[in-house]
């Protein structure tokens, strides 16, 4: 088990994202962060990849032994949504790669079904029927592998994720409630997004933006204008290295987000752009995230969590040639390895969370 303490991870970690991003660190943020961790074992774990990267290997110590791909990382039941694609179609899948890098590939397998059985609450669904579902979902994606377009097939996830009416009112609200700053979005992140416009010499009204749980404390901003006869929106977030590469390859400077999202299983948003630490996405009331909190009792449908597992292997396969090496070794496992390494996951970070609880404010 790791020599540190959750809370002086905590610390060491805070301490070096402010190293990495100077002036622009929002330390205004923490405070959110540190009350998000304890409201729950799920935000707690969405909040602390950092810590899954140092610990895992120590719970599950027969995950080293799988083939590395290029990986989610911080993947767990939130870190799904739609966008739109260079065809204009509607797309389902994994929407955020900010802690891509190369790993074990079990390891994805292992974060979402822990995600799912810390966020399950009282909802009425077994490990083993989380991990089964995830499982099953994962060799399907192997055999078969290729992005969800929700044109055409896929019917049933445009009907519960495609935004109603009320919700594209509600999404231009949020984003007129956000915060102005007198000095303005400093011109990096200005020049970051002017390179993911429809063309050039649209004007932009930039906000500030606290969003998320385990990258709050990174500068966003986002950029509202009009163009051509309706808004259009883009946010800029700085990145930094990997959680997991900090933990295990510290001298590495490597932001893997833009060629994971670029896979060849995937249909990416063409406005999605990694530029120089910064990574810029469209926001659209159909490019967004879909959150337990709207959406808890569809997330953790079997059928969902198939999807969810069959998506990891698109993003798997769709980098670099470990596909002959992961089948094989997939193979010889099966649901109830899952359920077995998920489950201890799941208690290592419950017991973190409890640890981080009882510390209180005075962190």
């Amino acid at each position: 088990m790791p020599g540190k303490t959750i809370t002086m991870s905590v610390g060491a970690y805070e301490r070096w994202l402010k190293a990495q991003l100077g002036a622009e660190f929002v330390a205004a943020d923490l405070e959110e962060k540190h009350e998000k961790m304890r409201a729950g074992p799920f935000p707690f774990l969405r909040a602390t990849y950092w810590r899954w990267a140092e610990t895992i290997l120590d719970v599950c110590p027969d995950a080293k032994d799988a083939p590395a791909v290029l990986a989610v990382g911080d993947i767990h039941l939130e870190n799904f949504g739609t966008w739109r694609d260079g065809e204009a179609r509607l797309v389902w899948g994994v929407n955020d790669f900010d802690e891509a890098a190369e790993m074990p590939y079990v390891l994805d397998l292992v974060r979402l079904a822990a995600s799912a059985i810390l966020g399950r609450g009282s909802h009425d669904i077994r490990r083993k029927d989380i991990c089964r579902a995830i499982w099953d979902g994962y060799g399907k994606g192997l055999a078969v592998p290729g992005p969800f377009i929700l044109d055409e097939d896929n019917a049933w996830l445009r009907g519960r994720f495609v935004a109603t009416d009320p919700d594209r009112a509600e999404f231009w609200e949020k984003l007129d409630r956000l915060e102005r700053s007198a000095r303005g979005a400093p011109s990096r992140y200005r020049k970051a997004v002017a390179s993911a416009l429809p063309e050039r010499g649209i004007e932009l009204d930039y906000r500030r933006r606290a969003a998320g749980t385990g990258s709050l404390g990174r500068p966003r901003w986002v950029g509202i204008g009009t163009w051509r006869g309706g808004r259009l929106a883009r946010e800029a977030k700085a990145l930094v290295i990997s959680g997991w590469t900090l933990a295990l390859d510290p001298g590495s400077k490597a932001i893997r987000a833009g060629t994971i999202s670029a896979g060849r299983y995937r249909a990416p948003d063409p406005w999605y752009r990694v530029n120089g630490g910064i990574v810029v996405r469209r926001l659209s009331p159909n490019s967004r995230k879909i959150e337990v909190e709207d959406d808890a009792a569809v997330l953790l449908e079997a059928r969902m969590l198939r999807r969810m597992g069959q998506e990891l292997a698109n993003v798997h396969l769709g980098t670099g040639d470990a596909g002959k090496r992961v089948r094989a070794h997939f193979s010889r496992l099966d649901a109830s390895w899952l359920r077995e390494a998920a489950t201890a996951a799941a208690k290592f970070v419950a017991g973190e969370y409890e640890e981080w609880k009882a510390a209180g404010k005075g962190f």
